[in-house]
This record gives structure tokens, C-alpha cells and sequence, in this order.
């Protein structure tokens, strides 16, 4: 009988060393750190929002667009992360928010010690609401948790709607799907009723909304998603206190 192409063969090429999987302990630690992220934000009361999404798809164009709508009703900050420059946290800071690079070197995702070194470079003291902008990637960043109350995954029009299927981890771990770049649909072969669907098979509980940072479709209501979820966790916070 052949052996199966999914059998992973364990033979050794010549010259090389057989390393241990070190990929469940690099989780946990992982997890460590992010519970502490997770506790101290509860703590002061700051709901924090986990963006990703492919590169291209509209992250930093949806933070202007939040920032412009919500600025002057909630204390906001970003941490964006990228493989190199400062470009995204700029354009950010210029909408009204504070906003700080985390420059990964090449790691094509963020980690948790990744933001709690950067923490501590940024006032988030009285912060409402801290987004976590990650490297554009639907692959990596699906495993690695932040200490974030919610992800929320961008669908660029432009990419096509087979995502969800493709990618599942990422729709399965996140509580929001936004649809982004909506004033493309009568330009683009892309269905929202199928990318939804896809996504809803994957995840059954995931929130949809379609958006569009350019023209303001959909914006409102997901800004009125962040300011419930705000008040949600303010009010847990309370609970916890008393």
C-alpha cells in the first residue's frame, strides 16, 4: 500500500538536525502575555479591537474613517503594525488620534509582547477605545491572540469573496467580517451574499457589515457597533469593581 501524500515524512536530509516543535510553548507564552494586556485594559475600562485583514484591504482608510466619526466622542489610540516605516501610524496620527508604529522586522504578524512593549510607549491611560491595526496577513495572525476584547477582519471587494473558505481560522476568531471597499461592488465580481454565507458556515455567530471608507456606506453602523461595545465594557468593569 502507497503511503498517503498527507503523511509528513520524519527522515532527516543529510546535515540537518531534527528541531523540536516549539510552536505549542510559543502559543502559551503567547497567551501569557496577553492575558496581562487583557487585565490591564479591563481594568481601566478600555475596550480593545483586534483589526486584520490582507494588506490592501482598507485598515488604515477605515481608521481615518472611524477617527473622523468618533474622535470627538471617545478617547481613541492605534498601534499598527507593519514590516517596515512609520507610513499607516502617520496618516492615523494626522486624522486625530494617537497612533504608534510597531515596526516587526519581518514577522508577518503581531504578537503580544509585540503590544505590551509598545504600551508602554503610548498614553492609554483614560483610552475608551485602543485598535490594534496587524500586519496585513489572513494566515498568521489568526493564531496569535492579542489580549483584544474583539476581532474584527476586513473583506476588501477587490479580493475576492471566496476568503472565508479559504482562510477559515481567521473568520472562525473573529466576531466582526466588514466587507470593505463597497463603492467598488458595481465594478468588482464580488458577492457579499456569498462571502457572508461562506463566513457563516465557518462561523455562524460572525457579524456582517458592509463598508465603504470612501463614501460612508455602512460606517455608521459600525461605529454604533464600537460605542455599544464601549458601554458594554465600561459597564463590566463597574460590575467587576463593585
Amino acid at each position: 500500500m502507497s503511503t498517503p501524500h498527507t503523511q509528513k515524512s520524519n527522515r532527516a536530509p543529510v546535515g540537518a538536525v531534527q528541531c523540536e516543535n516549539t510552536s505549542l510553548n510559543l502559543l502559551k507564552a503567547n497567551d501569557f502575555v496577553a492575558k496581562t494586556i487583557r487585565d490591564r485594559m479591563a481594568a481601566q475600562s478600555t475596550l480593545v479591537i483586534n483589526i486584520t485583514s490582507s494588506a490592501g484591504s482598507g485598515k488604515t482608510t477605515l481608521m481615518q474613517a472611524t477617527a473622523a466619526r468618533l474622535k470627538d466622542t471617545l478617547s481613541m489610540a492605534v498601534l499598527v503594525g507593519d514590516l517596515e516605516t512609520e507610513r499607516d501610524a502617520i496618516r492615523i496620527r494626522e486624522a486625530g488620534v494617537p497612533s504608534l508604529q510597531i515596526v516587526t522586522g519581518g514577522i508577518c504578524h503581531l504578537e503580544a509582547q509585540m503590544v505590551l512593549q509598545a504600551m508602554d510607549h503610548i498614553t492609554l491611560e483614560g483610552v475608551d477605545l485602543l485598535f490594534i491595526e496587524n500586519v496585513g496577513n489572513l494566515v498568521c495572525p489568526a493564531a496569535f491572540d492579542l489580549g483584544e476584547d474583539y476581532r474584527v477582519t476586513l473583506i476588501a471587494t477587490t479580493e475576492g469573496d471566496d476568503k472565508p473558505k479559504k482562510y477559515p481560522r481567521m473568520f472562525l476568531t473573529s466576531e466582526v467580517m466588514l466587507i470593505s471597499k463597497a463603492d467598488l461592488l458595481p465594478y468588482v465580481p464580488f458577492s457579499v451574499e456569498a462571502v457572508v454565507q461562506d463566513a457563516r458556515e465557518v462561523n455562524p455567530d460572525i457579524h456582517a457589515i458592509t463598508v465603504s471608507s470612501t463614501s460612508g456606506v455602512g460606517i455608521d453602523e459600525w461605529c454604533e457597533w464600537l460605542l455599544e461595545r464601549v458601554r458594554e465594557k465600561k459597564e463590566a468593569t463597574k460590575a467587576m469593581i463593585a
